[in-house]
C-alpha cells in the first residue's frame, strides 16, 4: 500500500492539476513531471495513440529530450498496454520479449511501468514510468500510478466535454494562441530528421523570443501582456507558409519549421514578410504597442543532421541577437543567421 507521505502527495499533485484547468497539454505536463518523485522514476511520459503510433505528448526526466518520439503501436510495450488495457509492468527490457528493444536502448530504459488511460470507454494512450536500472518498480508504484491515470482521464474527458475541440487538438496544442504545442514541433523536426532521403532535404528552424512582454506586463498587466502575446503568435502564422509548422514552445518563446525549402531565397522572403507583419504597430485598449523579437536560425542539414544539434544552434543564435538588440530602438526582427 502507498505510504501516508505518498497519499499526501497524490492530494498536493491534484491540487497542482486543478490548478491547470481544462488546459490538457498543462495537465499532462505536470503529471510527468509528478511522477518523476512519486514513484522515483528516471523519466515519465504520456503517449497518445495516433494512428498506428504511439507519441510521446508529454515527457519529464531524462524522457525530456524524446518529446515527439514515435513508437509502432503493434509492437511497442505501451502499444501492447494500450491493446489489452493492462497495467504492465516490466523489470528488465533486456530479457522481455514483449517490449521494442531497440527504441528501449535508444530512450535508455531497462524498466518500466505502464498503465492506459482511458477516455469515453476507449484506451487513448498511457502513462509510462521508466528506470534506466532493472526491476526498479514496485506494487505500490503501481497502485500510485493508478491514481495519477485516473486523474489524466478525467482531465481528458472535462477537456473533450467543455470544449468543442476534439482531445487530440487539446493535447498538441496551445490553449492561448491556438498555435501548435512544444510536442508537436518536436515531432515535426523529428519527423524530418530521421527522414532517409539522400541527400536530405533542405529546411530551417526559427527560434523566436518575443522580447519586451516582461515590461509589458509590468506597466500595462497582464490582460494586455496576453493580447500582444495572441496577437505576435497570430501575425508569425500568418507570415509562414502553409506547410510550415509554427508552434508555442512555452511562455514569450516560439519556433517556426520550414520546410520543403526549395531555394535559398526563400528563407529571406519568409524573414520579409515576417519583418513587415510583426513591425507594425498593435493598438490594444487606447495604448499602441510595438513589437519586437530575436531569431536564431539553423540550416537543417547544413547545421547539424540531429535535433539537439539543431536546436542548439537555433537557440545559441538567438540569443546572441537577443543580447545585441535590448540596446537597439524600435519595433520589428532581430535575426541571427550563422554564429
Amino acid at each position: 500500500m502507498p505510504s501516508k507521505a505518498q497519499l499526501l502527495q497524490i492530494i498536493g499533485i491534484q491540487s497542482a492539476l486543478a490548478k491547470q484547468g481544462f488546459e490538457l497539454a498543462n495537465v499532462m505536463d505536470c503529471v510527468v513531471e509528478s511522477v518523476l518523485s512519486l514513484i522515483n522514476s528516471d523519466g515519465a511520459v504520456v503517449e497518445l495513440v495516433e494512428g498506428d503510433e504511439m507519441v510521446y505528448r508529454a515527457a519529464a526526466g531524462s524522457a525530456s529530450k524524446h518529446l515527439g518520439l514515435r513508437l509502432a503501436l503493434n509492437s511497442s510495450f505501451s502499444g501492447l498496454s494500450v491493446r489489452t488495457g493492462e497495467i504492465l509492468m516490466c523489470s528488465d527490457s533486456e530479457t522481455d520479449d514483449r517490449v521494442d528493444r531497440e527504441a528501449c536502448r535508444k530512450v535508455g530504459v531497462c524498466s518500466m511501468l505502464v498503465m492506459p488511460l482511458n477516455h469515453e470507454g476507449r484506451n487513448v494512450g498511457v502513462i509510462k514510468a521508466y528506470s534506466a536500472t532493472p526491476r526498479h518498480f514496485s506494487q505500490s508504484d503501481t497502485e500510485l500510478l493508478g491514481m495519477l491515470s485516473d486523474v489524466i482521464s478525467a482531465a481528458m474527458y472535462h477537456a473533450s466535454e467543455y470544449h468543442e475541440s476534439d482531445l487530440y487538438f487539446r493535447a498538441t496544442h496551445d490553449s492561448m494562441t491556438d498555435l501548435a504545442n512544444r510536442s508537436v514541433f518536436m515531432d515535426r523536426l523529428r519527423q524530418l530528421t530521421r527522414n532517409s532521403r539522400t541527400p536530405p532535404r533542405p529546411a530551417a528552424i526559427f527560434m523566436v523570443d518575443m522580447d519586451g512582454l516582461k515590461a509589458i506586463n509590468d506597466n500595462f498587466g497582464h490582460r494586455t501582456g496576453d493580447a500582444i502575446l495572441i496577437e505576435f503568435a497570430h501575425r508569425l502564422q500568418t507570415a509562414a507558409r502553409t506547410t510550415d509548422t509554427v508552434a508555442r514552445l512555452g511562455g514569450d518563446e516560439f519556433g517556426i519549421l520550414l520546410t520543403p525549402l526549395a531555394q535559398d531565397h526563400e528563407i529571406h522572403s519568409i524573414l520579409e514578410r515576417l519583418q513587415q507583419t510583426i513591425a507594425q504597430p498593435f493598438t490594444f485598449e487606447g495604448e499602441s504597442h510595438q513589437l519586437r523579437a530575436s531569431i536564431g536560425v539553423a540550416f537543417f542539414p547544413g547545421d547539424g543532421l540531429d535535433i539537439n544539434s539543431l536546436m542548439d544552434t537555433a537557440d545559441n543564435r538567438m540569443y546572441q541577437i537577443k543580447n545585441i538588440s535590448r540596446s537597439l530602438p524600435g519595433g520589428g526582427l532581430h535575426i541571427a543567421l550563422n554564429s
